[in-house]
């Protein structure tokens, strides 16, 4: 089984600009390419989960976000750091385009989309960690069965917890987050080694 670090894209990977879809307009947060590479050479896997309601509110087409994908993949590369999936989920309860007008089990905070990437990528949930900036992020990640950290960017404005939307930890950067994984991986190592 493989491990694997799940990520938010917007707002954790790149600016938050909603409903952008135009490659050009897309960089990467300043320590997110290291980041990414420093957790790939360790060993996980890089999926990026995301909420794309745009595509049920009509803001753009599913089509449109193969080149969100493809410019991510670019900017990451040089870092060694490209992305192994890419799951998103087009639904929204209040949007207007059929059929992704509705509610669905792939929407964050519901586990679908981690679920659905760890089968196609034989992950092990309970090796594994998701990253977001809203608790939205944390939950979907609680749920899945990972350890999860909210990158605290100010952008969850309503704070509202339950079991499920306490975080592992929080972290300011990427950087710190990064860090942190790695020292519970090694220190996860350790105790194995010691039984």
């Amino acid at each position: 089984m493989n491990k694997a670090v799940f990520w938010d894209k917007d707002g954790t990977l790149i600016p938050d600009i909603p409903y952008n879809v135009d490659p050009a307009r897309i960089t990467l947060y300043p320590d997110a390419g290291d980041s990414l590479y420093r957790l790939k050479t360790a060993g996980y896997k890089l999926i990026i989960i995301s909420n794309q309601s745009g595509v049920a509110r009509g803001r753009f087409t599913e089509n449109d976000l193969a080149g969100v994908w493809e410019r991510l993949t670019r900017l990451l590369a040089p870092f060694g750091a490209e992305p192994d999936g890419f799951y998103y989920c087009p639904h929204d309860p209040n949007g207007s385009v059929q059929p992704y007008a509705g509610s669905c089990l792939c929407r964050k905070p519901e586990p679908g989309l981690l679920m659905k990437a760890a089968q196609e990528h034989r992950i092990d949930l309970s090796q594994s960690w998701m990253v977001g900036d809203i608790l939205n992020d944390v939950e979907a990640g609680n749920r899945a069965g990972c350890r999860t950290i909210l990158l605290d960017r100010g952008n969850e404005t309503e704070w509202l917890m339950n079991a499920h939307r306490q975080p592992t930890t929080t972290a300011a950067t990427l950087s710190e987050a990064t860090e942190y994984m790695l020292r519970e991986t090694a220190r996860c190592t350790r105790q194995q080694d010691a039984v």
